[in-house]
Order: structure tokens, then C-alpha cells, then sequence
């Protein structure tokens, strides 16, 4: 039974409507609650609710409440998201196991049906589309139907979850990036249900599967990734626990300046907070330049909280997160209890609020944000577009030191490509052989997918035209961008340049890149060159995006289209040419570059909410494909001897009723001793 010693409970009516709720500011009297950060008053308010007594106390209240910003606190809490969302990746063995808990419920002599998630668990399939075709207007059912084929078994298995789990939905491929679908259509911000009758209202909390959970906080929903096991614990009604977070403030002012994208401003922000190292910290932006910075921008920024090292990068809740449900298609009761709800705690940011106290503070002025990539190996490596090609030729250096020497080419660095149609090219080192508009940090964000489209309609208008050796691709985060290349007319232009949309979902971010065109990667091996990639992702960890590409840079999507047309990142682009117009003039990136006004207006016309209603309104549906895989309706599944993916775990074999008493762990050993840098792409 939830207790109440601080007398924080209370009501606000909003529609109409009565909703029970625990205020902060209840604590106003006795407390400064304007010091504690926005992040902390959502764990302050998890707590109050959850308070028992015994799980969580009145004494970890109380540690929040008198939170000193300047001494790392040693006082675990715990904290219970009000949902979970899954890829299909890391998601899958949750949903095995709750599938493995109803076989052993029947065999104890219980009803199977009782094992469900106990708060909203939500399942996007984004990880499992890979590009194998490519630029040609087939490339997007293609890749789809050899993703249903390769992955029949695991969809029919998710499929089943589907009809048999209450409190569990999926999201079918073709869909979106599980962030994107997060941010546009799951997340509700004020989160509200139903209780023995009576309707109660608290911050929407999120915990995933996926590191880049994260994006989430760009709206200001505080969640992060977590292991499956732990997800597992939430559907079950677990809370996770942690000691109270010490809170990096990082202050915005200025605006972007002309030319300058919201990926050169992430990558700004990711080498600052690596810098200053944040590993198990929350980090939250605030300060006058959130006037200037548009909800995709802040989400942009969130979702790459894993590649500067914090739990979370959060933004508080304005009149921009409420344009941006609006924008999206939430429905407007949603949207006025976010604004009734976040103002009656004093946690809606205006032009009078109080700055919070916090742990440090950094600071960017946004107008000092200039283009940059980051790279050739590691995200927080940023650097500057004019200084891409000393960068490219430096790492060169150092690995063509240590690069063999190989008898198929006397010039190694140097390879001829023969292609099928019988012509033939030089290919070298530098080459960018793959060009990916990809991930939900940048396909999210119509500001930079819409500078793409801009820029390439305007590339193609002077006659330029993609290099023959790059393998482009065009990966939306979900089908909303594609409706407003169309309707914008720039898709057209992005086709002609090669950039096919090839699917919905992760693609090349996750290594998704599939392989390159035969005569490519023969003329790689042979020359033993050392080629690039150029993506809008979020990580670049070498052999992540391809085994035979051993340099890869994070850019904007704009900047992805431009090193397509290049072909190579041996070249400066503020001062070399990217390639020769039809009238045999050279033609710079400056002549092609987009106007930030001109982008702000062709969202303003083309971008609308009945886009979002319409992309979203038979979201757990799927399409034909998804209808057609075959499933037996049961409470139980109908485990496959033969499978070598889903496989009832043995977990419960044994099982009785009597609970045997907790052992000591004996004989442990140590399986991996690791230093600094360690990802899990290298450990994989």
C-alpha cells in the first residue's frame, strides 16, 4: 500500500476529468524545490508515489529532497519506469522468457494467462532489414522480402506474442527505428491510467532495450537503455535501483548559425561532455538558447547521450514539446494534460524559471557551432569539415604503415574496378564506397533530412551526379519522412542521386550495410585499399559499419549526400570542388548548400500532423507480409526442437512451489579483463 508521509497527494482537473497526483510542489513550504534539477524531480515523484515503507522510504525521499549537488550521493533508490520499449534484437529473449514462465506456471498448476508484462512493454522490429539492394526504385520491397524470409521463425515467435500477452504490443517491420516510433507515436509524456476507479497522472518513464532509449529525454521523458534482464524486472513490476544520480547541467545560448546542422551540434556537445567525462551521470541542457533549438534538435542531441557516456541527456518540458505533440498528431486532451500536469508540479520551463542547482555546469554558445564529421574510429572524435581531408590523411598514414603488402596489387592504395557493363575506373584510397542516410539520431529530425533533399535537388540541377564505386541508401526512421520528401518534391531529386529509400529501420548504424557490389569490394581486396564510409549514424567503431571499410565518419545527412557525390574524403569542401556541373564549371559545396531559411520554410509547407495520424493509424497492424506469417492462437508457445533461435530456456525445469534457499557463488572466474574504450561492438 502506497504511504503518504510528505501529504503530497492531491488533484487537477483537465477535460474534464479528475486525476490524482503527487504534487512537489507540496514541498515548496519546506523545501527549495526550484534547485533540484528537472531530472531529479521525476525520481522525487517516483518515489512519492511509490512510497511503501519498506521498497522505498521516506528517508530516500528525504535524500532526494536535501540532494547536495557537489557530493556524490551514497544513497541507493529505486526507480520504476511507467513502461518499456524493445527492439526485436535485444527484445526477443524477454518475451522468450515470459513465454518460458507460462509453460511453468501450467506445469505448477496455475493459469498461464496471468503471465503478462505488468506495465506497457512495446516491441519495434528495426534491427533485422539490411541493405542488399540498393538504388533502384525495387530496393524497399526487395529488402523487405529477404527480411521476412531470413527471419520467419522469429517473427512468426513475436507475431504469437503479440495475440497470446496482455499489456504487450509489437510494432511490425516496415514501421519506423524504434526511437523514431518512440518519439513520434508511443511516448505519452503525461502518463495516465486507471486505478480501482480512479484516474491518476504522473511523468512518463521509460526503460529499453537500446542504448539510445535516450532520444526519448529530447521531449523530456526520462528513460535510458538497460540489459534485458532488468527490462525483464520492469515488466514484471520490479524497480531498478541506483545511487541518486549527480546532475551535469550543460548551458545552451545563441543559435545555429548559417550552414551549421543539428549533427555538427551533437557532435559539438558529445566531444565537450567526453571531455569532461559524465559515465553514470544525467546530464540536462537548459539555459535561453532552448528558445531557438526545435524539439528534433533536442531529441537529435538525447539520443546520442550513450557516445558521451551519460544515463541520460535530458530537456525539460516547454511550449516547444507541446508544438511537437501537436506537430506529431497527439490527440489535444493528451496534449493539455502535458501542459495542466507539468505546470501544477512547477516543472514546465517558461522565461521565469529558476535555474536548478547542479553537479558542473558546461556552456556552448550555438553560433559558434561550425560543420564537422567525426571520426575515422570513435564519435566523440570530431572534426571539422575543413579539416576532414588532413584528418583522412593522417590516418592514413598510420594505417597504411601497417598494411600488407599484397602480390595481387604492385600499388597497394591503387585497385581498378571493371565493372559488368564492361567500363572500368580507378579506384584508390579515400574512397567513400558507402554514403548512408541512416539512424534514428538524424532520420528523426526533418530540419537535416529535408537539407538533404534541398541539397540534392539542387546538386542535380547542376548536373552533378553520385560517384559509380558508392553504395548510397536512404534508411527513413519512419514512413513520415518519406511523405514529406514526396510531397516537398525533393525525392526525386535524392533518387537521382542514388538515394533509394532501402527500408525502415536501423540499417548501416548497426553494421546493417550489407555487401558492397562484387566488382567493388575485388577491387578493395586487391588493392588492399583503405576505404571510407560517410553516415549519418551514431557510431563509427571500425569493422561496425563494414568488415572491408576501415574508416568511417558520422555527418549530417546533407554532408552524406555531398561525399557521395565526391566520392572520396580526400578532398577539403570548403575549398575543393565537388565535381564538375554541366556547363563544365567546377561546382562547390557553397553553391549547393541550403539556406537555413529555406530549409525552416519547406518544413513549415510540407510537414503537417495529418502526416504522423496517417503514417501511424494502423501502426500494430503491419502490411501484408506481416498479416500473412502463420501462427497457431494458444496461451502457450509451440516451442520447435529443431529451431536454433527460439528455444524454451531450461530456467524453470524442476521448479516446485517450495523456494530452496539462496546459495553462495562458488568457483566464479573472471571472463574478460578489459581497458578503456571498450564497446560492445568490440567485445561482439
Amino acid at each position: 500500500m502506497s504511504l503518504d508521509t510528505f501529504h503530497t497527494q492531491t488533484t487537477l482537473t483537465s477535460g474534464g476529468k479528475s486525476y490524482h497526483y503527487r504534487s512537489l510542489k507540496a514541498l515548496e513550504g519546506k523545501h527549495n524545490m526550484a534547485r533540484l534539477p528537472f531530472s531529479l524531480k521525476i525520481l522525487l515523484e517516483n518515489l512519492l508515489r511509490l512510497e511503501d515503507g519498506v521498497n522505498t522510504t521516506a528517508e530516500q525521499i528525504n535524500a532526494v529532497l536535501t540532494w547536495n549537488p557537489k557530493v556524490q550521493s551514497s544513497v541507493e533508490i529505486p526507480f520504476m519506469p511507467a513502461r518499456v520499449v524493445m527492439q526485436d534484437f535485444t527484445g526477443v529473449p524477454c518475451v522468450v522468457d515470459l513465454a518460458a514462465m507460462r509453460d511453468a506456471m501450467k506445469a505448477l498448476g496455475g493459469d498461464p494467462k496471468k503471465i503478462n508484462p505488468l506495465i506497457p512493454a512495446e516491441l519495434v522490429i528495426d534491427h533485422s532489414v539490411q541493405v542488399d539492394q540498393f538504388a533502384h526504385a525495387g530496393a524497399l520491397d526487395l529488402n523487405a522480402k529477404i527480411e521476412f524470409e531470413r527471419n520467419k521463425e522469429r517473427y512468426g515467435f513475436l507475431r504469437w506474442g503479440q495475440e497470446a500477452f496482455d499489456n504487450f504490443k509489437v510494432v511490425p517491420p516496415r514501421t519506423g527505428i524504434v526511437h523514431q516510433v518512440n518519439l513520434e507515436f508511443l511516448a505519452r509524456v503525461a502518463f495516465s491510467t486507471e486505478i480501482n476507479g480512479q484516474w491518476h497522472v504522473y511523468p512518463d518513464t521509460v526503460v529499453g532495450t537500446d542504448s539510445h532509449t535516450t532520444m526519448i529525454n529530447g521531449i523530456g521523458v526520462l528513460g535510458w537503455g538497460v540489459g534485458g534482464i532488468e527490462a525483464e524486472a520492469a515488466m514484471l513490476g520490479q524497480p531498478s535501483t541506483m545511487l541518486i544520480p549527480e546532475v551535469i547541467g550543460f548551458r545552451l545560448t545563441g543559435k545555429l548559425p548559417e550552414g551549421a546542422t543539428a549533427t555538427d551540434l551533437v557532435l559539438t556537445v558529445t566531444q565537450m561532455l567526453r571531455k569532461r567525462g559524465v559515465v553514470e551521470k544525467f546530464v540536462e541542457f537548459f539555459g535561453p538558447g532552448l528558445d531557438h533549438l526545435p524539439l528534433a534538435d533536442r531529441a537529435t542531441i538525447a539520443n546520442m547521450a550513450p557516445e558521451y557516456g551519460a544515463t541520460c541527456g535530458i530537456f525539460p518540458i516547454d511550449q516547444e514539446s507541446l508544438n511537437y505533440l501537436r506537430l506529431s498528431g497527439r490527440a489535444e486532451s493528451e496534449i493539455a494534460l502535458v501542459e495542466a500536469y507539468y505546470k501544477a508540479q512547477g516543472m514546465f520551463r517558461d522565461a521565469s524559471t529558476t535555474e536548478a542547482e547542479y553537479t558542473d555546469v558546461l556552456h556552448l554558445d550555438m553560433a559558434e557551432v561550425k560543420p564537422s564529421l567525426a571520426g575515422p574510429k570513435r564519435p566523440q572524435d570530431r572534426v571539422l569539415m575543413s579539416e576532414l581531408k588532413a584528418n583522412y590523411q593522417s590516418n592514413l598514414a598510420e594505417m597504411g604503415a601497417t598494411r600488407k603488402t599484397k602480390t595481387k596489387s604492385a600499388t597497394p592504395g591503387k585497385s581498378t574496378v571493371y565493372t559488368a557493363e564492361g567500363d572500368s575506373y580507378e579506384l584508390t584510397d579515400g574512397a567513400v564506397v558507402i554514403a548512408a542516410i541512416t539512424s534514428c539520431t538524424n532520420t528523426s529530425n526533418p530540419a537535416v533530412m529535408l537539407g538533404a533533399g534541398l541539397l540534392a535537388r539542387n546538386a542535380v540541377a547542376k548536373g552533378l551526379k553520385r560517384q559509380p564505386w558508392v553504395k548510397t541508401s536512404l534508411g527513413p526512421g519512419s514512413a513520415v519522412a518519406t511523405e514529406y520528401f514526396k510531397k516537398s518534391g525533393t525525392m526525386a531529386s535524392m533518387e537521382a542521386l542514388g538515394f533509394h529509400v532501402v527500408g525502415y529501420g536501423c540499417t548501416t548504424c548497426i553494421g546493417n550495410s550489407g555487401p558492397l557490389p562484387t566488382e567493388v569490394s575485388k577491387a578493395v581486396a586487391d588493392g588492399d585499399l583503405i576505404v571510407t564510409s560517410v553516415l549519418s549514424g551514431n557510431r563509427n567503431f571500425e569493422g561496425r559499419v563494414h568488415a572491408e571499410v576501415r574508416m568511417n565518419y558520422l555527418a549530417s545527412p546533407p554532408l552524406v549526400v555531398a561525399y557521395a557525390i565526391a566520392g572520396t574524403t580526400n578532398i577539403n569542401l570548403t575549398t575543393d570542388p565537388l565535381g564538375t556541373g554541366s556547363d563544365g564549371n567546377p561546382v562547390y559545396l557553397k553553391d549547393i548548400w541550403p539556406s537555413n531559411q529555406e530549409i525552416a520554410d519547406t518544413i513549415a509547407k510540407n510537414l503537417s500532423a495529418e502526416m504522423f495520424k496517417s503514417s501511424y493509424a494502423t501502426v500494430f497492424s503491419g502490411d501484408a507480409r506481416w498479416q500473412s506469417v502463420p501462427i497457431v492462437k494458444s496461451d502457450l508457445y509451440g516451442w520447435q526442437s529443431e529451431s536454433t533461435y527460439v528455444q524454451n530456456p531450461p530456467y524453470f525445469e524442476g521448479m516446485s512451489k517450495d523456494l530452496k534457499p539462496v546459495s553462495d557463488v562458488k568457483g566464479a572466474r573472471v571472463l574478460a579483463l578489459l581497458g578503456d574504450s571498450i564497446t560492445t561492438d568490440h567485445i561482439s
